[in-house]
């Protein structure tokens, strides 16, 4: 038995009867035919506590009932005998049920004993719906002969794989309430049988995200990332409440509903939809498409007359043959969709949130846990009771979204908040941290922002304004979100960058060329101007004297009533390019100076050249051409510069002029006025 750690004491006591080691259910993968939360539903029976005996014994009554209750290849005849002499025989299996229309009854079907003529009883039907509609994993009992209907085999009795439990969610929130956000969130991951320390953070965003589709009511998410990932896992293996639909046509009659017999369809019945490799699935009819479109974006559906309203959400996943790099180069990434929707950008309007799934690991051995955590239909359970509450009420006034999100974003970005934080805190009385707000905001923005990058990237001028961005509290700094594959770190981003932070050009040394630098202030206590770089060259310290003296002269025209000996300003100037002079840029640091001062972000896409003297003079630039080539090759849709280099730029080619704009300054304060667009 592995060593318990601190968090496994800790939940032990918390969640008393509730929590199993989560490789036990690993001993019996591979030998049975059943998901991860069948196995565990027995262990949560006869194993839940942390005594090794009191385990021992649970582990042999499990094996038992698994070993006489799951059919393995070849035994059904053995089965059926059983139930000839004894009258009676216990299976566990996916039971499903369909009505025969000749006979007027219903009729179950048991695969691992290749029956599906069983006679069920109708209330047994109607009490458990979810048989018509693809099935759960239950225990039951099959009784031979049937008088009434003339049936070899009856089912008598059914006992569903699943915990019903009213006050699940209560005694989740009161277990979560014992512990740090960190530890629940260690725990929720060891929860589902992975370690956390064998994630990044990035994977672990991943993780989290993949769970909201079952705390979110009509939630729409895409996954498309590299093979062996595990993306469906938790849809297959963690709770009955979701459905997986591999390949193969989709049809209407079963994901909506049935028109011949008015049975209801898979979002209906499950929480969640998933469609596995969704690149092979293809509807039955030509409006299956328009139908899933209408779902998404309300979630109701009309056959015939009657309008329904369901609330399964959909989750789609697939995979890339190449990277994301590559996979943004030769198209983008809705590429691997069906041909039906991949290039549709009123479907991918519907989608909710794209998570990255290129930034999880291949699932290995060693990523699994040996730790406890939740039962999973009791952690299932309490996911589906979650889904009724609503944590969008206690964050309304902490919150503002930028003027870049359209309707159906904000309604997109608020169900993933909504979904990442009843995730988070399960008690609606429980406060929310500012810095976990802030986590699940960008969260948010970020996977719905990859939608509209995609829409944008297949021509449509409406999704061209894509920077979101969002404000915490009323006085909050404007924080924009971008999606980190659009861009690398040394290309100029079109996204305003934070306060504090500006792109420079500026000459380097002898012979070296232009070079690209990234200039970042920061502001804390103190009544100073610093450099942060070490054994920095001489040419940067002059700069950074010469901004230094020209915010403190005319700290006025810059700054305002500001006052720029009231906080201490950390300068790191970055090269991004071969040239590391970083000479001749006292502009660019003196509007990031100005920027960290005033808490404003400059425009985007924008990057910045020019120096001037201590008093304030703006010196000439003699390579203006070659900075101007610079910006553009690194991303840059504009370049600012002294309007003494204007003549400089009389040479310049149609092409470059088509990919950057250049803007003309006369004075620092003109310079400023200009990047900040007022």
């Amino acid at each position: 038995m592995p060593a318990l750690d601190q968090l496994d004491q800790l939940v032990t006591k918390a969640f008393d009867g509730y929590v199993v080691r989560k490789d036990l259910a690993q001993k019996f993968k591979g030998n049975y035919a059943v998901p991860t939360y069948v196995a565990e539903f027995l262990i949560g029976k006869y194993c839940a506590t942390t005594d090794e005996e009191e385990i021992k014994e649970g582990l042999e009554i499990v094996q038992r009932q698994l070993s006489e209750r799951i059919v393995r290849a070849g035994e059904q005849e053995l089965y059926k005998a059983n139930a000839k002499v004894h009258g009676i025989v216990k299976v566990i299996d996916l039971i499903t049920a369909r009505l025969d229309v000749r006979s007027d009854t219903f009729l179950a079907t048991i695969p691992s004993l290749l029956l599906n003529d069983v006679h069920i009883n109708s209330d047994l039907v109607y009490e458990h719906e979810r048989m018509l509609t693809g099935g759960f994993y239950a225990e039951v009992e099959l009784a031979y002969g049937d008088p009434e209907s003339n049936r070899p085999f009856s089912l008598e009795r059914l006992r569903p794989i699943q915990l019903s439990k009213r006050g699940v969610l209560q005694d989740v929130a009161r277990g979560r309430k014992e512990m740090t956000t960190q530890e629940w969130k260690d725990f929720l991951i060891r929860s589902v049988g992975i370690e956390p320390s064998s994630l990044s953070a990035r994977a672990q965003d991943v993780l989290f995200l993949r769970m909201v589709p079952f705390v979110e009511k009509g939630y729409n998410m895409i996954e498309l990332g590299p093979r062996g990932t595990g993306k469906s896992y938790l849809y297959q293996q963690i709770s009955p409440y979701s459905h997986l639909v591999s390949g193969g046509k989709a049809t209407v009659a079963k994901m909506f509903v049935n028109n011949a017999n008015g049975q209801r369809g898979l979002v209906c019945q499950y929480d969640v939809v998933c469609f596995d490799e969704v690149s092979g699935i293809s509807f039955d009819q030509k409006d299956g498409v328009n139908i899933m479109k209408g779902y998404m974006e309300s979630g109701e559906f009309s056959r015939g007359r009657e309008s329904i309203r369901a609330e399964g959400g959909i989750v789609m996943l697939g995979n890339f043959d190449v990277d994301v790099e590559h996979q943004q180069r030769i198209g983008h990434l809705f590429g691997p969709m069906p041909k039906e929707i991949r290039d549709d950008t009123a479907f991918m309007d519907r989608i909710h949130s794209y998570a990255p799934g290129w930034d999880y690991p291949k699932i290995h051995p060693d990523m699994m846990t040996e730790h406890y955590g939740l039962v999973s239909d009791f952690l299932s359970e309490a996911w589906r009771q979650l889904r009724s509450e609503s944590r969008l009420h206690l964050i309304s006034d902490r919150v503002f979204f930028g003027d870049a999100l359209s309707g159906r974003d904000r309604r997109a970005v608020h169900k993933t908040v909504n979904g990442l934080l009843k995730i988070l805190y399960p008690s609606s009385e429980m406060e929310i941290e500012d810095d976990q707000l802030e986590w699940v905001v960008r969260i948010a923005l970020e996977c719905r922002r990859r939608v509209k990058e995609q829409q944008k990237r297949i021509g449509s001028a409406e999704f061209r304004n894509t920077m979101f961005s969002y404000r915490l509290g009323m006085d909050g700094i404007e924080q924009y979100v971008s999606t980190p594959e659009l861009h690398s770190d040394s290309e100029i981003s079109p996204d305003p960058l934070p306060p504090g932070q500006v792109w420079a050009i500026g000459p380097g040394e002898a012979n070296e060329g232009s070079g690209l630098y990234k200039i970042e202030v920061t502001v804390t206590p103190g009544s100073s101007i610093r450099l942060v770089n070490v054994r920095a060259p001489f040419g940067l310290k002059e700069s950074l004297r010469a901004a230094e003296q020209v915010l403190y002269t005319q700290n006025k025209m810059l700054i305002g009533d500001r006052d720029p000996h009231g906080n201490e300003y950390s300068v790191q100037v970055r090269a991004l390019s071969a040239a590391k002079g970083a000479s001749s840029i006292g502009i660019p640091i003196l509007l990031a100076l100005s920027s960290a001062a005033l808490g404003r972000s400059i425009k985007g896409g924008v990057v910045i050249a020019g120096t001037m003297s201590v008093g304030g003079t703006i010196e000439p630039v003699y390579n203006a051409l070659d900075m101007a080539e610079m910006a553009a090759d690194n991303g840059a849709s504009a370049i600012l510069l002294p309007v003494s280099s204007r003549k400089q730029l009389n040479d310049m080619s149609d092409d470059l002029a088509s990919r950057l704009t250049v803007v003309y300054y006369k004075d620092s304060r003109d310079a400023l006025y200009k990047v900040l667009g007022e």
